[in-house]
């Protein structure tokens, strides 16, 4: 059953009562799945455009590809693709509410406070970068922190979980203790699919998603869309990678996810309105 939960996003607080589904927009030129790439303006536009005729909630945007074993870009260069990217969204809507996908907390604080973003989403969940929980106080907006070990390029080397569930769950909580000592209100929670996790670890956590919900007691965000934890154990390649994730977000909504993370933005709409059809009933 879907638990309603609250943002407080720019100063006004939202109240949602059902799943929200949230679209990726990759302003890089490497992201794993090529379906998600916009580089040019009238691109993320246009991107952007699509995804709110198709009933998008939430929209989220990255300059620097974080794949498993990617080169990621510099700082700068991450800045221009994020401004870039901003500007598109925003010379399109003012009203949809948009994360940057960032771990690097100079990007966060000009994203938020000159370009346009409400939430900053952090693959590291503040590793990489040790001022990004004090700036995210300070900017006082919603932070999704995201389980991961290591770097992109190291994170397949850190898997030697006791139980991923369980490991999960404590690491998670030392980094929400001091988010809240820092001052960060709203946080959301990625148990980091895909992220130093094995394809087998993946699906251990889909099964403990509602113990890692309660014992966090935070909204769950949850990105499987198109990853290899699908095409590794279905045997097929990304593109063919579709019915996999809707299988999966189905069965995420069974568990109480409260974001869904996807390129998909039609097919995840439907899949949200059919299971809040059912959960209601």
């Amino acid at each position: 059953m879907f638990e309603t939960f609250t943002l407080n996003l720019r100063g006004k607080l939202h109240v949602y009562d059902r799943p929200q589904v949230m679209g990726i927009v990759n302003v890089t030129p490497d992201s794993f799945w090529s379906g998600s790439r916009s580089q040019t303006f009238a691109d993320i536009a246009s991107r952007v455009e699509q995804m709110l005729s198709a009933g998008v909630d939430f929209i989220d945007i990255g300059g620097c590809s974080t794949r498993p074993g990617s080169a990621m870009a510099d700082e700068s260069t991450e800045m221009e693709r994020v401004r870039l990217g901003l500007s598109a969204i925003r010379s399109v809507s003012t009203d949809v509410p948009v994360s940057v996908d960032t771990f690097r907390s100079g990007v966060a604080r000009l994203a938020v406070a000159e370009w346009g973003a409400d939430i900053v989403n952090d693959i590291s969940g503040g590793d990489m970068d040790a001022d990004m929980f004090r700036t995210v106080a300070a900017l006082g907006v919603p932070y999704v922190l995201m389980h991961m070990r290591g770097t992109p390029e190291t994170m397949q080397q850190f898997t030697d979980y006791v139980d991923p569930v369980a490991d999960v769950i404590r690491e998670l909580s030392v980094k929400l203790r001091e988010l809240r000592l820092a001052g960060v209100s709203d946080v959301i929670v990625d148990p980091g699919f895909g992220f130093s996790k094995t394809v087998e670890q993946n699906y251990r956590l889909l099964s403990g998603l509602t113990e890692i919900a309660r014992a966090l007691g935070a909204p769950v965000l949850a990105g499987v869309s198109r990853k290899s934890m699908i095409t590794k154990a279905l045997g097929v390649d990304v593109s063919e990678a579709m019915a996999g994730t809707i299988a999966l977000g189905s069965f995420l909504l069974d568990r109480g996810t409260s974001f869904l993370r996807v390129h998909d933005v039609k097919e995840a709409r439907a899949t949200v309105d059919l299971f809040t059809l059912i959960d209601r009933n």
